[in-house]
């Protein structure tokens, strides 16, 4: 190429060059933007004390299945809080779960020692598992093991001070007198009992588990005076007056006994105790249409804690000549209360007789008969009714 023609080629790159470098850059095209997660609320954690107020709340309303789900996610959330234990085996035993509650209340007096409630609860939860197993014998341990609780109970009571050393000491005595009882030492009962009405003497509830005790032990007189004491104590108190209407029939002053029968009713007339006293004392004073209509309700109202009252119906039935309504109930009132010699010399009674169609039953008869006796050896009307179906 000739040298202009180099020269030519020369501008024409440089201008180019230039024209490149006077451009500005082009940039590139931007990111697209991150695409982003939002983060998530934390859970918002409700402490276990809320849990704690809620099972309180709960359990005093009667609600023990919603207490017993609180108490639980309480102690789920925190293992250590002793309230939540107490409350939770509290529940459990209201429930039936008798294991369980024995097995939350001993972590309890493990996680406190020397907790008085802990021990208080924990002694119960075992007398409960007795008496709730429907085979006491399999549980017999149960109640020397309640007593040595109770003895811890007491050291921690006798730490304290004045009346509240006084309340707490009332409550060992009068659980102590109730193991007692269910023992059958009616003489360490009464000791209890009265030791626990001495400490807290106006307390309606004791007067009530003394006067039940030397009724028991067939003090009538001295059952009454306690009874009319509770019912000083707390007149509001259905059970109070109902248990001590029914003591006024059985000493013979039926008509004080339904005024006191009938406001007990009026007091609580949901409350199966009471309206089935009412039954009770109708009962005791030829009333049979008040009697049958009180007790009837009273067995609707609770079918399965009150035996006496199936007791009384199987009376009234046998009295009427209804026998098969009379072995029924008697039967359910022999069940439920199955240490009773009463209700098995009764249901033994409406077997011996014949009416109708129903026909007499020598054999059941004499076996009702012989339970009765088992409990009972100098039960009289017992042996003179097996001598009768032998």
């Amino acid at each position: 190429m000739s040298i202009p023609g180099l020269l030519y080629l020369a501008a024409t790159l440089g201008r180019a060059l230039a024209q490149d470098q006077a451009a500005p850059a082009t940039p590139p095209p931007p990111a697209p933007p991150a695409q982003t997660t939002p983060a998530a609320p934390a859970p918002r954690v409700i402490p276990a004390a809320n849990y704690v107020a809620q099972g309180v709340f709960n359990y005093e309303q009667g609600k023990f299945d919603e207490a017993y789900v609180a108490f639980r996610a309480a102690s789920e959330l925190d293992p250590k809080n002793v309230e939540a234990l107490l409350g939770l085996g509290r529940s459990q035993v209201k429930l039936r779960l008798f294991g369980p509650a024995i097995e939350s209340l001993k972590k309890a007096l493990q996680l406190d020692a020397r907790n008085f409630n802990a021990a208080m609860y924990l002694s119960q939860a075992y007398v409960q598992q007795y008496i709730g197993s429907g085979d006491p014998q399999a549980f017999v341990g149960n109640l020397p093991e309640a007593l040595r609780v109770l003895d811890s109970a007491e050291t921690f009571a006798q730490a304290q001070t004045g009346k509240v050393r006084d309340v707490a000491l009332s409550r060992v005595f009068n659980d102590r007198g109730y193991v007692y009882k269910l023992q059958g030492n009616a003489a360490k009962a009464i000791a209890a009992f009265r030791q626990a009405n001495t400490l807290n003497p106006d307390n309606a509830i004791l007067l009530f588990n003394l006067g039940d005790m030397y009724y028991a032990t067939g003090d009538l007189k001295m059952a009454l005076d306690y009874l009319q004491q509770a019912v000083i104590a707390d007149p509001r108190d259905p059970y109070n007056r109902a248990y001590y209407a029914k003591l006024l029939a059985l000493n013979g002053d039926v008509v004080a006994a339904k005024s006191e029968a009938a406001q007990a009713a009026r007091l609580a007339p949901t409350n199966a105790y009471a309206v089935g006293q009412y039954g009770v004392v109708s009962y005791l004073a030829r009333d049979a249409v008040t009697a049958r209509a009180q007790l009837t309700q009273a067995v609707t109202l609770d079918p399965l804690r009150n035996p006496e009252f199936y007791y009384y119906l199987g009376r009234l039935s046998l009295d009427s000549g209804d026998l098969k309504t009379a072995r029924d109930t008697l039967t359910r009132a022999a069940a439920l209360g199955s240490q009773t010699p009463e209700y098995l010399y009764y249901l033994g009674l409406s077997y011996e007789r014949g009416a109708g169609a129903v026909a007499p039953d020598r054999l059941k008869a004499r076996e009702n008969y012989q339970r009765a006796l088992k409990l009972s050896p100098n039960y009289k009307a017992a042996q003179e009714g097996l001598a009768r179906v032998q």
